[in-house]
């Protein structure tokens, strides 16, 4: 049974797991959350048909506690074909042959890093007033006052019932606004400037902790704090009690391992691995390492599609992730508009929640594709294309803003910044974006024999 004790706080013991919550998280939070969990094992291919009991004519608490208990247990459904390991010793096993490192012409590393950092934050802030919207809504929202398809930052007619949006739009910008999009960009590089490339899980653990505020994380993060807060330690931060666990947001937190790391996919993708652990499994780690070893190969090509395939080769060539990419790519060569595509996208991975990593993922590599390397269209197409737009504009953004460098990177889109990012990472608000350009730059230096 569970018991109950406490006044503002909830201590809830069942069967050996000990949960503390709020008064404040009603039935309807937990039934939510019980939903999310069934979505998830049935995103992932397990058999869920021996856990119906367990779940109906009982208590959302129970349901999910119990599944939490059992999820080790359950078994894919017959058929399943995606192998999809947590271990970075697995990951290795099942990825493509690739190129682990790649050759960089050192002269150009700060002015790319500046683009990445450059368009990271233009393709956020281009994003966050659409942030949720389907292709549809936005599609139809930009025809309507004759602005499809988008050019630069939206403009404020779009929003004229939505008065907080006009700091986001075309005009009106001062600065960068805060965003998780770039918390973690700041924070990630942070804490390699602490400890060295030597960071382990645990010091992101700790920095999230007397860094990060908890109300400024959200999903799986927000349930990784939760975790740390309890006391329960890495990987089963990204585990217990977290149906989000394959969602964006690792994803968004790849960016630095790729900027310190030019022209080494394979290192940019470990330590993108150490990251995405404390709050992520399966597809949402590959997420984080598939995008820093995009960007680390950036560095080093000429062409979007040929980073993208690169960047394939640090993640399992059995998963779900993988298998998408691959047919976003597949699309691209048979010569499709990206209209086509992104109907064919949505519907073959409009199943998945709209800040899933898979289907945000294929979105963002139809952007780059379709882009062709021009950085306005690549960071317009990947907000267009709906769903977690700020953080596919982001990643796009970071991409393609490393692959063109600053200087091909319209300046339009980042001087109505004036050089100045808001953050919620403690002691780094209003900083300079010159500054972390500067910062990152010589952090990776001597990556490229420097």
């Amino acid at each position: 049974m569970i018991s109950v004790h406490g006044s503002s706080l909830a201590l809830i013991k069942y069967k050996g797991l000990v949960l503390l919550t709020s008064w404040n998280d009603t039935m309807d939070t937990w039934s939510r959350l019980l939903e999310m969990e069934l979505r998830q094992l049935k995103d992932e291919g397990f058999d869920l048909r021996s856990v119906e009991e367990l779940v109906t004519g009982t208590t959302p608490i129970k349901g999910i506690l119990e599944l939490t208990l059992i999820r080790e247990q359950l078994k894919p459904v017959e058929g399943y074909k995606y192998r999809e390991p947590n271990s970075l010793e697995e990951i290795k096993k099942y990825r493509h042959r690739g190129p682990r490192e790649l050759e960089v012409d050192r002269s150009t590393v700060k002015q790319r890093i500046a683009g990445g950092w450059m368009g990271r934050i233009a393709g956020c802030i281009l994003g966050k007033p659409v942030e949720g919207w389907p292709y549809e809504k936005i599609r139809r929202g930009l025809m309507k006052i004759g602005e499809y398809p988008l050019k630069y930052y939206f403009p404020s007619e779009m929003f004229k019932d939505d008065r907080e949006k006009l700091p986001l739009t075309r005009g009106n910008i001062q600065y960068a606004e805060r965003d998780d999009d770039t918390d973690y960009t700041i924070l990630n590089l942070h804490i390699v400037e602490t400890y060295g490339l030597r960071f382990t899980t645990g010091n992101i653990a700790e920095e999230w902790l007397t860094h990060l505020p908890y109300q400024c994380t959200y999903t799986a993060e927000r349930v990784a704090y939760r975790n740390l807060v309890l006391g329960i330690r890495p990987p089963a931060t990204a585990t217990f009690l977290n149906p989000y666990r394959e969602w964006i947001g690792a994803r968004i937190r790849a960016d630095i391992w790729g900027y310190i790391c030019p022209g080494r996919p394979e290192e940019a993708a470990e330590l993108a691995y150490r990251d995405a652990v404390l709050s992520h499994t399966k597809n949402g780690i590959y997420g984080e390492m598939f995008t820093a070893a995009t960007i680390a190969a950036a560095f080093s090509v000429d062409t979007p599609l040929e980073a993208i395939e690169v960047g394939l080769s640090e993640i399992p060539k059995t998963s779900r992730l993988f298998e998408a990419i691959e047919y976003v790519v597949k699309l691209y060569k048979r010569g499709m508009t990206w209209e086509e595509a992104i109907k064919r996208i949505i519907d073959t991975y409009g199943k998945y929640h709209p800040v899933h990593v898979i289907n945000n993922t294929a979105l963002t590599v139809a952007a780059l594709l379709w882009g062709e390397g021009d950085f306005s269209k690549t960071i317009t197409l990947a907000v267009m294309g709906g769903w977690d737009t700020d953080c596919n504009g982001a990643t796009a953004g970071s991409i393609v803003g490393v692959l063109c460098g600053i200087e091909r990177v319209p300046r339009r889109w980042w001087e109505v910044f004036n050089n100045t990012i808001r953050s919620a990472v403690m002691g780094f608000d209003n900083s300079r974006i010159t500054d972390l350009i500067e910062r990152t730059t010589r952090l990776s230096q001597y990556r490229v024999g420097e």
